[in-house]
């Protein structure tokens, strides 16, 4: 939900800035190249609306969620699974993407080994997932997961079948680096990212204010770490087989 005032704000303030959500599909087209490679989408959503992005730039697109699929188009291989129990080969993916996700993650270690276990060597990941110390996060971490869907659909009018109970354990550089090394990967990129202040929407003068704040810690590198998202890519190495 939005105000009037806060979309005219949003319209000014933020015309021309590009949303994590576009600078995470741009290092996934990047990495992805021209074709010729396997895609792998970590908690696609239920209609794999990025996925369906890169239909003919992939030899195979394969989504992976934990809800029932809706509406897929042809080209693309569908599970519902787990992402620690992953119904992949050893070594059959190029390219791992995972846009806010992370966020959920209850066993990470075992995400990360899952992952490392079918990425081909060289092969990468790509996630895009919300900062523990952003003034968001750590409101949310306040608030019971139990009420956490209802918050959501009145904030942001998503449904509340699509909130997830959220955990927050990979979302520091220091646990990135910690799960990335246990799995056998390196982490080749990691990024702090900025955007509107999209919580505060419903109300014009909080987003204002809200404006202010994230201006400044995007001016700024030295407040890098109070920024909304980061965006890591991780590597797993030539040679390198899963921890």
């Amino acid at each position: 939900m939005s105000t009037n005032l806060s979309q005219r704000l949003l319209a000014r303030w933020y015309g021309g800035v590009p949303h994590p959500y576009r600078l995470f599909e741009q290092r996934v087209d990047a990495l992805l190249g021209s074709g010729g490679k396997v895609l792998l989408d970590a908690g696609c959503g239920r209609t794999v609306p990025v996925l369906r992005k890169y239909l003919g730039r992939a030899e195979r697109l394969i989504g992976i969620e934990l809800v029932d699929f809706t509406d897929v188009p042809p080209g693309i291989e569908t599970h519902k699974s787990d992402l620690a129990r992953l119904p992949i080969a050893d070594a059959s993916v190029d390219l791992i993407m995972s846009r806010s996700v992370f966020e959920h993650l209850t066993d990470p270690d075992s995400v990360y080994r899952e992952f490392a276990r079918v990425l081909a060597p060289g092969g990468r990941v790509v996630f895009l997932t919300a900062n523990m110390y952003d003034y968001g996060t750590l409101v949310a971490r306040t608030i019971p997961n139990r009420f956490h869907a209802r918050i959501v659909r009145t904030v942001e009018g998503r449904a509340e079948e699509d909130t997830f109970p959220t955990a927050y354990k990979t979302n520091t550089r220091r646990d990135v680096l910690r799960l990335a090394a246990q799995s056998g990967m390196q982490v080749e990129q990691f990024e702090y990212l900025s955007q509107y202040p999209n919580y505060l929407m419903f109300n014009g003068l909080l987003f204002a204010l809200g404006t202010v704040f994230e201006k400044i810690v995007s001016r700024f590198d030295a407040l890098r770490l109070l920024r909304g998202w980061i965006m890591v890519t991780l590597v797993k190495p030539q040679g390198g087989k899963a921890a």
